[in-house]
Protein backbone atom coordinates (compact mmCIF):
# COMPACT_ATOMS: atom_id res chain seq x y z
CA UNK A 1 0.00 0.00 0.00
CA UNK A 2 1.29 3.43 -0.85
CA UNK A 3 1.04 6.60 1.20
CA UNK A 4 0.72 8.51 -2.07
CA UNK A 5 -2.50 6.80 -3.20
CA UNK A 6 -5.35 9.25 -3.84
CA UNK A 7 -8.83 8.82 -5.26
CA UNK A 8 -8.97 12.33 -6.77
CA UNK A 9 -6.85 15.44 -7.07
CA UNK A 10 -8.35 18.32 -5.07
CA UNK A 11 -7.43 22.04 -5.24
CA UNK A 12 -6.64 24.24 -2.25
CA UNK A 13 -9.75 26.07 -1.03
CA UNK A 14 -10.02 29.87 -0.91
CA UNK A 15 -10.88 31.62 2.35
CA UNK A 16 -14.44 32.23 1.16
CA UNK A 17 -14.95 28.59 0.22
CA UNK A 18 -13.46 27.55 3.55
CA UNK A 19 -15.94 29.75 5.39
CA UNK A 20 -18.87 28.30 3.47
CA UNK A 21 -17.55 24.80 4.03
CA UNK A 22 -17.21 25.48 7.78
CA UNK A 23 -20.88 26.55 8.00
CA UNK A 24 -22.03 23.54 5.95
CA UNK A 25 -19.95 21.26 8.14
CA UNK A 26 -21.66 22.32 11.35
CA UNK A 27 -25.11 22.27 9.76
CA UNK A 28 -24.42 18.65 8.81
CA UNK A 29 -23.16 17.85 12.31
CA UNK A 30 -26.28 19.37 13.88
CA UNK A 31 -28.52 17.31 11.59
CA UNK A 32 -26.71 14.10 12.51
CA UNK A 33 -27.01 14.87 16.22
CA UNK A 34 -30.74 15.54 15.87
CA UNK A 35 -31.13 12.28 13.94
CA UNK A 36 -30.34 10.51 17.21
CA UNK A 37 -33.81 11.51 18.41
CA UNK A 38 -35.60 9.96 15.47
CA UNK A 39 -37.83 6.91 16.00
CA UNK A 40 -37.48 4.13 16.98
CA UNK A 41 -36.14 5.46 20.25
CA UNK A 42 -36.63 4.59 23.89
CA UNK A 43 -35.04 6.71 26.59
CA UNK A 44 -32.46 4.71 28.53
CA UNK A 45 -32.26 1.86 26.01
CA UNK A 46 -29.73 1.05 23.31
CA UNK A 47 -30.69 2.41 19.93
CA UNK A 48 -31.20 -0.62 17.67
CA UNK A 49 -29.10 -0.94 14.53
CA UNK A 50 -30.99 -1.38 11.24
CA UNK A 51 -31.92 -5.00 10.59
CA UNK A 52 -30.35 -4.82 7.14
CA UNK A 53 -26.98 -4.26 8.79
CA UNK A 54 -27.08 -7.69 10.40
CA UNK A 55 -27.33 -9.52 7.09
CA UNK A 56 -24.58 -9.73 4.51
CA UNK A 57 -22.16 -11.77 2.47
CA UNK A 58 -20.10 -14.04 4.76
CA UNK A 59 -17.21 -13.85 2.29
CA UNK A 60 -16.87 -10.12 3.03
CA UNK A 61 -15.31 -8.84 6.27
CA UNK A 62 -17.56 -7.73 9.09
CA UNK A 63 -17.38 -3.99 9.72
CA UNK A 64 -17.43 -2.26 13.12
CA UNK A 65 -18.23 1.46 13.19
CA UNK A 66 -16.25 3.57 15.69
CA UNK A 67 -17.48 7.18 16.15
CA UNK A 68 -15.49 10.24 17.13
CA UNK A 69 -15.48 12.25 20.36
CA UNK A 70 -18.94 13.51 21.45
CA UNK A 71 -20.50 11.33 18.77
CA UNK A 72 -23.00 8.49 19.04
CA UNK A 73 -22.65 5.62 16.56
CA UNK A 74 -25.65 7.02 14.66
CA UNK A 75 -23.31 9.76 13.44
CA UNK A 76 -21.88 7.14 11.06
CA UNK A 77 -25.29 5.98 9.83
CA UNK A 78 -24.65 7.10 6.20
CA UNK A 79 -21.49 5.00 6.03
CA UNK A 80 -23.20 2.06 7.71
CA UNK A 81 -26.04 2.12 5.18
CA UNK A 82 -23.57 2.22 2.27
CA UNK A 83 -21.52 -0.66 3.69
CA UNK A 84 -24.64 -2.77 4.26
CA UNK A 85 -25.85 -2.04 0.73
CA UNK A 86 -22.50 -3.30 -0.55
CA UNK A 87 -23.02 -6.61 1.27
CA UNK A 88 -21.07 -6.09 4.50
CA UNK A 89 -22.41 -7.04 7.90
CA UNK A 90 -22.21 -3.86 9.97
CA UNK A 91 -21.95 -3.71 13.76
CA UNK A 92 -21.57 -0.91 16.30
CA UNK A 93 -19.98 -0.57 19.72
CA UNK A 94 -22.55 -0.04 22.46
CA UNK A 95 -21.52 1.43 25.78
CA UNK A 96 -19.18 4.21 24.60
CA UNK A 97 -21.67 6.98 25.35
CA UNK A 98 -20.38 10.09 23.58
CA UNK A 99 -16.86 8.65 23.42
CA UNK A 100 -15.16 10.93 25.96
CA UNK A 101 -12.96 8.32 27.62
CA UNK A 102 -9.21 8.14 27.02
CA UNK A 103 -8.08 6.48 23.80
CA UNK A 104 -6.25 3.53 25.47
CA UNK A 105 -9.14 2.64 27.76
CA UNK A 106 -11.65 2.90 24.91
CA UNK A 107 -9.46 0.66 22.75
CA UNK A 108 -9.45 -1.88 25.59
CA UNK A 109 -13.25 -1.75 25.71
CA UNK A 110 -13.38 -2.32 21.97
CA UNK A 111 -11.03 -5.28 22.24
CA UNK A 112 -13.15 -6.80 25.00
CA UNK A 113 -16.26 -6.44 22.87
CA UNK A 114 -14.69 -8.05 19.81
CA UNK A 115 -13.30 -10.92 21.87
CA UNK A 116 -16.77 -11.91 23.12
CA UNK A 117 -17.74 -13.48 19.79
CA UNK A 118 -15.69 -15.66 17.42
CA UNK A 119 -14.12 -13.74 14.55
CA UNK A 120 -15.79 -14.46 11.19
CA UNK A 121 -13.75 -16.31 8.58
CA UNK A 122 -13.50 -13.16 6.44
CA UNK A 123 -12.17 -11.15 9.37
CA UNK A 124 -13.19 -7.74 10.68
CA UNK A 125 -12.43 -4.21 9.55
CA UNK A 126 -12.82 -1.12 11.72
CA UNK A 127 -14.36 1.90 10.00
CA UNK A 128 -13.90 4.97 12.15
CA UNK A 129 -14.33 8.73 12.28
CA UNK A 130 -11.89 11.18 13.86
CA UNK A 131 -10.97 9.96 17.38
CA UNK A 132 -12.36 6.57 16.41
CA UNK A 133 -9.43 6.17 14.04
CA UNK A 134 -6.96 6.70 16.89
CA UNK A 135 -8.84 4.14 18.97
CA UNK A 136 -8.68 1.71 16.07
CA UNK A 137 -4.95 2.21 15.55
CA UNK A 138 -4.32 1.72 19.26
CA UNK A 139 -6.10 -1.64 19.13
CA UNK A 140 -4.20 -2.69 16.00
CA UNK A 141 -0.98 -2.01 17.88
CA UNK A 142 -1.93 -3.59 21.20
CA UNK A 143 -3.43 -6.76 19.69
CA UNK A 144 -0.73 -7.37 17.11
CA UNK A 145 -3.42 -7.90 14.46
CA UNK A 146 -1.93 -5.42 12.01
CA UNK A 147 1.55 -6.90 12.22
CA UNK A 148 0.28 -10.44 11.60
CA UNK A 149 -1.94 -9.37 8.71
CA UNK A 150 0.83 -7.37 7.07
CA UNK A 151 3.31 -10.25 7.33
CA UNK A 152 0.85 -12.70 5.81
CA UNK A 153 -0.06 -10.30 3.00
CA UNK A 154 3.63 -9.81 2.21
CA UNK A 155 3.98 -13.57 1.90
CA UNK A 156 1.07 -13.68 -0.54
CA UNK A 157 -1.34 -15.25 1.93
CA UNK A 158 -4.67 -14.23 3.41
CA UNK A 159 -4.34 -11.28 5.82
CA UNK A 160 -7.76 -12.01 7.33
CA UNK A 161 -6.65 -15.47 8.38
CA UNK A 162 -3.48 -14.09 9.92
CA UNK A 163 -5.37 -11.31 11.70
CA UNK A 164 -7.74 -13.85 13.19
CA UNK A 165 -4.78 -15.38 15.00
CA UNK A 166 -3.94 -12.09 16.73
CA UNK A 167 -5.33 -11.86 20.23
CA UNK A 168 -6.34 -9.46 22.94
CA UNK A 169 -5.38 -11.06 26.27
CA UNK A 170 -5.42 -14.45 24.56
CA UNK A 171 -8.70 -13.95 22.71
CA UNK A 172 -8.67 -13.76 18.87
CA UNK A 173 -10.08 -10.57 17.36
CA UNK A 174 -9.81 -11.19 13.62
CA UNK A 175 -8.84 -7.59 12.80
CA UNK A 176 -7.75 -7.14 9.21
CA UNK A 177 -7.21 -3.39 9.37
CA UNK A 178 -8.67 0.08 9.79
CA UNK A 179 -10.34 2.60 7.47
CA UNK A 180 -10.26 5.99 9.20
CA UNK A 181 -12.11 9.10 8.02
CA UNK A 182 -10.88 12.56 9.07
CA UNK A 183 -8.62 11.21 11.81
CA UNK A 184 -5.96 13.44 13.49
CA UNK A 185 -3.14 10.89 13.41
CA UNK A 186 -0.63 13.65 14.17
CA UNK A 187 -2.96 15.50 16.52
CA UNK A 188 -4.42 18.96 16.01
CA UNK A 189 -2.83 22.22 17.18
CA UNK A 190 -6.34 23.62 17.75
CA UNK A 191 -6.75 21.24 20.71
CA UNK A 192 -4.51 23.55 22.78
CA UNK A 193 -7.30 26.12 22.79
CA UNK A 194 -9.58 23.89 24.90
CA UNK A 195 -9.55 23.10 28.60
CA UNK A 196 -11.75 19.99 28.27
CA UNK A 197 -9.48 16.92 28.68
CA UNK A 198 -11.32 14.92 26.01
CA UNK A 199 -10.38 17.58 23.42
CA UNK A 200 -6.91 18.48 24.74
CA UNK A 201 -6.05 14.80 24.24
CA UNK A 202 -5.62 15.64 20.53
CA UNK A 203 -2.69 18.01 21.09
CA UNK A 204 0.26 17.04 18.84
CA UNK A 205 2.47 16.58 21.92
CA UNK A 206 -0.03 14.52 23.90
CA UNK A 207 1.60 11.31 25.13
CA UNK A 208 -0.90 9.01 23.38
CA UNK A 209 -0.64 10.91 20.08
CA UNK A 210 3.16 10.72 20.22
CA UNK A 211 3.12 7.02 21.12
CA UNK A 212 0.78 6.13 18.28
CA UNK A 213 2.86 8.26 15.92
CA UNK A 214 5.95 6.20 16.72
CA UNK A 215 4.08 2.96 15.94
CA UNK A 216 4.62 3.16 12.18
CA UNK A 217 4.79 -0.59 11.58
CA UNK A 218 0.98 -0.85 11.60
CA UNK A 219 0.40 2.01 9.16
CA UNK A 220 0.39 -0.38 6.23
CA UNK A 221 -2.88 -1.84 7.56
CA UNK A 222 -4.57 1.57 7.70
CA UNK A 223 -6.48 3.48 5.03
CA UNK A 224 -6.92 7.20 5.75
CA UNK A 225 -9.74 9.06 3.99
CA UNK A 226 -10.00 12.86 4.09
CA UNK A 227 -11.17 15.94 2.20
CA UNK A 228 -9.18 18.95 0.90
CA UNK A 229 -9.78 20.97 4.09
CA UNK A 230 -10.72 19.98 7.62
CA UNK A 231 -11.42 22.88 10.04
CA UNK A 232 -10.66 20.64 13.02
CA UNK A 233 -7.39 19.22 11.72
CA UNK A 234 -5.28 21.94 10.04
CA UNK A 235 -2.39 19.46 9.80
CA UNK A 236 -4.51 17.08 7.73
CA UNK A 237 -5.08 13.34 8.07
CA UNK A 238 -2.45 11.92 5.71
CA UNK A 239 -0.49 9.11 7.38
CA UNK A 240 2.97 8.00 6.25
CA UNK A 241 2.99 4.37 5.17
CA UNK A 242 -0.80 4.14 4.95
CA UNK A 243 -3.06 4.23 1.92
CA UNK A 244 -4.23 7.85 1.80
CA UNK A 245 -7.38 8.57 -0.20
CA UNK A 246 -8.42 12.17 -0.87
CA UNK A 247 -12.08 12.90 -1.59
CA UNK A 248 -13.49 16.22 -2.92
CA UNK A 249 -15.78 17.02 0.04
CA UNK A 250 -14.31 19.34 2.68
CA UNK A 251 -15.16 19.37 6.37
CA UNK A 252 -14.67 17.24 9.43
CA UNK A 253 -18.27 15.99 9.62
CA UNK A 254 -19.86 16.56 6.21
CA UNK A 255 -17.29 14.30 4.58
CA UNK A 256 -19.03 11.35 6.29
CA UNK A 257 -22.15 11.78 4.18
CA UNK A 258 -20.41 12.18 0.81
CA UNK A 259 -20.83 9.44 -1.76
CA UNK A 260 -17.16 9.81 -2.68
CA UNK A 261 -16.29 8.97 0.93
CA UNK A 262 -18.53 5.92 0.84
CA UNK A 263 -16.75 4.71 -2.31
CA UNK A 264 -13.36 5.44 -0.76
CA UNK A 265 -14.22 3.44 2.37
CA UNK A 266 -15.33 0.46 0.27
CA UNK A 267 -12.16 0.74 -1.82
CA UNK A 268 -10.12 0.89 1.37
CA UNK A 269 -11.66 -2.31 2.69
CA UNK A 270 -10.90 -4.00 -0.63
CA UNK A 271 -7.27 -2.91 -0.36
CA UNK A 272 -6.95 -4.23 3.19
CA UNK A 273 -8.35 -7.63 2.26
CA UNK A 274 -6.46 -8.07 -1.01
CA UNK A 275 -4.13 -11.06 -1.10
CA UNK A 276 -0.48 -10.23 -1.47
CA UNK A 277 -1.00 -6.46 -1.20
CA UNK A 278 1.76 -4.90 0.89
CA UNK A 279 2.95 -1.44 1.86
CA UNK A 280 5.41 0.22 -0.51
Amino acid sequence: MSDQATAVSVPRLSLVRRGLSWVADYVYAARRQLALLALPWTIGSRRPVPRAWRRGDPTLPEVYLIPGVYEHWTFLRPLGDALAAAGHRVAVVHGLGVNRRAIPSTADRLGDLLARTPAPDAGRVLVAHSKGGLIGKHLLVSSGAAARAAAEAAAGGDPAEAAAAATDHGRPLGLVGLVAVATPFGGSRLARMFVVPSIRAFRPKDETILTLGRETSVNGRIVSVFGPWDPHIPEGSALDGATNIAVPTSGHFRVLGARSTQRAVLDGIAVLTARGHTAD
